[in-house]
């Protein structure tokens, strides 16, 4: 094994792996395994933030929840970042929910215990400051994509950062709930499955999504996914994305 490779934390979750090896031994005792089941609540809007999550595998949905009980993703946190910038960033609540969309686990944190680490500068603000920053554009991104982008291309988008974030071709994922992520008609739903469906890069049957061809799927994806990779990439670092 080699130096760098020694020198890596034991955790698939990209903030947390780019630390040195001495700087998540320290926070490891702060750390706790969880695991996170589908349609988990992690945090309510305006609750107060008690923890916040290093995902290593899986899909959290930060939802705006309306006041006729409607919803729209702004947001999705997998591997490569956290839920909880809220933190560090000075209020301990937010006016958005957070959803577990796709099972998983990860390691969760004291939030004010992050907000203490986070002040002592150094590499963990680094890190944390530049996924914020690829985090924002993700929502600016999505907010700009469900007004101007057809249903089907935000679909094969979506559904790619699904994947990168579950290590899996196998999505499990009903209608309703890609319906309520997307913001729009089941129906819209419905139809734009079924043109991915017709062109071969995914397979669909109740309740479970296969994604039979990625590369035929990135071709039917909107602009919105290539730039968005980029970005984290750029910010965080390309470890942990499905290729």
């Amino acid at each position: 094994m080699s130096t760098n490779q020694a020198a890596r934390p034991p955790t698939a979750n990209r903030i947390l792996n780019a630390l040195t090896r001495a700087e998540y031994e320290h926070l490891s005792s702060y750390l706790e395994p969880v695991n996170l089941s589908v349609g988990e609540v992690l945090c309510r809007a305006d609750q107060t933030l008690r923890h916040v999550f290093f995902p290593t595998r899986g899909t959290v949905s930060v939802v705006s929840v309306f006041a006729d009980g409607g919803t729209v993703e702004v947001g999705m946190v997998g591997n490569e970042g956290m839920f909880g910038v809220c933190a560090f960033l000075g209020s301990i609540t937010s006016p958005l929910e957070a959803i577990v969309q796709l099972r998983g686990d990860g390691l969760r944190m004291h939030a004010e215990v992050l907000k203490k680490e986070f002040k002592k500068g150094g590499h963990l603000q680094d890190l944390l400051l530049r996924y914020t920053q690829a985090f924002l554009l993700q929502v600016a991104q999505t907010a700009a994509c469900n007004r101007a982008h057809p249903i089907t291309g935000r679909l094969a988008r979506w559904l790619l950062m699904c994947q990168d974030r579950a290590h899996s071709t196998e999505l499990e994922l009903t209608h309703e709930a890609i319906t309520l992520m997307l913001g729009t008609r089941r129906a819209g739903v419905t139809v734009s499955a079924g043109q991915l469906q017709d062109k071969g890069v995914i397979s669909y049957r109740r309740g479970q999504i296969s994604i039979i061809d990625r590369a035929g799927l990135e071709a039917m994806s909107c602009a919105c996914y290539p730039l968005m990779k980029k970005e984290f990439d750029r910010l965080v670092g390309s470890h942990g994305y499905a290729r």
